[in-house]
């Protein structure tokens, strides 16, 4: 017997609709489709078959199931059951009120007339009623109870053919054309990102969801949040901002690198009510007081931020901050440190929140001293752990785990099989091209791929580079019109759907484990990673080795 859905799921309430749904399977003939929970819509009205019966020769019916005790009096129904005695609306009347909206719903669909004999029907499975039982606009044998229920098929039939409207049997014809209105079928594109759409907006739910973190620490003035990739820092960064703004603070919210800074300014610039007075990076904020640029390094990491100490010292009160929020604090200077603390309205006691991840010290540029949780200037902050990974799904996560710490947790959903491309590291840029050509043919997005280099900027990156247009680069990223290429430096704090990781080398082999950490991470659906198993392998350790031996193996020439 064919029944829509094949399987229902009967919910709590709905004990009695399923007996009747078993024994009508049971009892019909194999030729016969009964149809559970048909919802249509009469005009404004909207109405529920609870079983429909598709007799084909015979004809249709539409039944009405109601669960306990039923009884008449004066005309108006009753129900008993667990909950006491309660009015109930005549189920005939529901029954055949349900039916005409039906007659009338596949009419349209199928512009055609619905002749074939339609009875409505109502079944009692724990109510007897006696055979000689009737009332007016209701024959008896227009009911099931209770003991017509042990074999209903005969009386199913008599139902229909002695009262129901229409005048002919229902043709096996129509009968299907009614049954591919009702399966409904749904046809899923075939694209691979079309069902990681849904990871994705899980994954955004779960990060939200640390929203419980800033309320149950809310009266702490200072902490470090500290937690591994995908943990959902830099939503908590912005969370926090927009909390202390909302509270009345002068707050600065700030981190390194230039995409980021773009990430985080993007994210406040719809706030309707008050923002940061700063938001973006370190280096802007100082120009921002009327601080000069420099040259070399040293300049941005030294000379910059003790002129920015000198500066603040002469600032009025209520040009200074009541809270500093840093994003991947790990990537600051003890410098920048001191000089933010300085721009406190009172240094000692004023609200600081670094969110940060330890394992991610990708510059070294300060011999790993902010990521120092002993003896850094983080110390002293108060501590919360952040173990759980919501951006990435669980194959992508697996892959990176070994450098995120032991209690690191992925949570996301399973997800697609993480993609290893062999190939030498001097070939790795062009296939690594190849790959976006590949994932665009197979149905991804342009917009929703990022291609990672790990030594070299990529040659449209380092376009920009030398003519200075890195603010229109970062914005074209911003803006999700198209394919996305960069260096894994630059991407910290960022993600797209899928990312290409082409690993061309690194300039400096005892930074390559974070630089690795950083580029495997970021992919939220689907990671691909191009390059040399020996030198992924002496970069990563034996346990990223193990976990990229688990990869799917792809070849992009294969799909292209």
């Amino acid at each position: 017997m064919r029944c829509i859905p094949g399987e229902p799921e009967f919910e709590d309430g709905q004990s009695a609709e399923r007996a009747v749904w078993e024994r009508l399977r049971a009892s019909l003939p194999d030729d016969v489709v009964i149809a559970h929970s048909v919802q249509v819509r009469h005009g404004r009205a909207e109405c529920e078959i609870d079983i429909l019966v598709l007799w084909p020769g015979v004809g249709l019916a539409a039944i009405e199931v109601k669960g306990g005790q039923i009884s008449i009096d004066s005309a108006q129904w009753y129900q008993s059951d667990r909950d006491g005695r309660h009015r109930l609306k005549s189920p005939v009347a529901q029954s055949q009120s349900s039916m005409h909206a039906f007659r009338d719903w596949i009419v349209g669909q199928l512009g055609s007339p619905l002749t074939s004999r339609f009875a409505y029907m109502v079944a009692l499975p724990y109510t007897p009623v006696p055979s000689n039982w009737s009332m007016t606009g209701c024959p008896r044998v227009l009911l099931l109870d209770q003991d017509d229920l042990q074999s209903p098929a005969d009386k199913i039939r008599r139902a229909i053919e002695t009262e129901g409207n229409g005048a002919i049997p229902l043709a096996p014809q129509y009968l299907e054309r009614i049954c591919k209105r009702l399966d409904g079928k749904l046809e899923t594109p075939s694209g691979s990102e079309t069902n990681q759409q849904e990871l994705e907006d899980l994954q955004d739910h779960l990060t939200e969801r640390q929203s419980g973190l800033l309320s149950a620490t809310r009266d702490i003035p200072r902490i470090r949040f500290t937690g591994g990739a995908g943990s959902g820092k830099t939503w908590l960064a912005v969370a926090k901002a927009r909390q202390l703004c909302r509270d009345g603070n002068r707050v600065g919210l700030f981190c390194y690198n230039k995409g980021l800074g773009q990430h985080l300014q993007n994210q406040v610039s719809g706030w309707r009510q008050a923002k940061p007075v700063f938001t973006g990076e370190f280096h802007d904020f100082v120009r921002s007081l009327g601080i000069p640029d420099g040259t070399g390094q040293a300049y941005f990491d030294e000379d910059m931020p003790r002129l920015l100490i000198e500066k603040a010292a002469s600032l009025p009160s209520e040009q200074k901050l009541d809270a500093v929020i840093i994003d991947e604090a790990q990537d600051f200077a003890p410098l920048w440190w001191e000089a933010l603390l300085a721009c406190l309205k009172d240094p000692l006691v004023g609200q600081i929140y670094a969110f940060m991840d330890d394992r991610q010290d990708v510059y070294r540029r300060w011999g790993g001293a902010t990521a120092d949780l002993a003896q850094g200037p983080a110390a002293e902050l108060v501590p919360i752990h952040i173990d759980d990974n919501l951006r990435n799904t669980r194959r992508i996560a697996e892959v990176f785990k070994s450098f995120a710490g032991e209690h690191f947790t992925p949570r996301g959903g399973t997800g697609l099989p993480v993609r290893r491309v062999e190939c030498a590291t001097e070939d790795a840029l062009d296939i690594a091209s190849d790959c976006i050509d590949s994932l665009i043919n197979d149905g991804w997005a342009a917009n929703q791929i990022a291609l990672l280099t790990t030594r070299r900027r990529h040659p449209i990156h380092q376009e920009h580079f030398d003519s200075g247009t890195t603010d229109e680069y970062w914005r074209d990223f911003h803006a999700m019109e198209t394919e996305f290429y960069g260096h894994v430096l630059g991407f910290k704090g960022l993600e797209r759907s899928v990312v290409v990781l082409c690993v061309d080398g690194f300039k400096e082999m005892d930074r390559a484990a974070e630089q690795l950490y950083v580029g495997l991470s970021r992919a939220r659906s689907l990671l691909v990673v191009v390059g040399d198993s020996t030198l992924l392998a002496e970069a990563g350790g034996r346990e990223l080795e193990r976990a990229l031996g688990r990869a799917e193996k792809w070849s992009p020439a294969a799909t292209s």
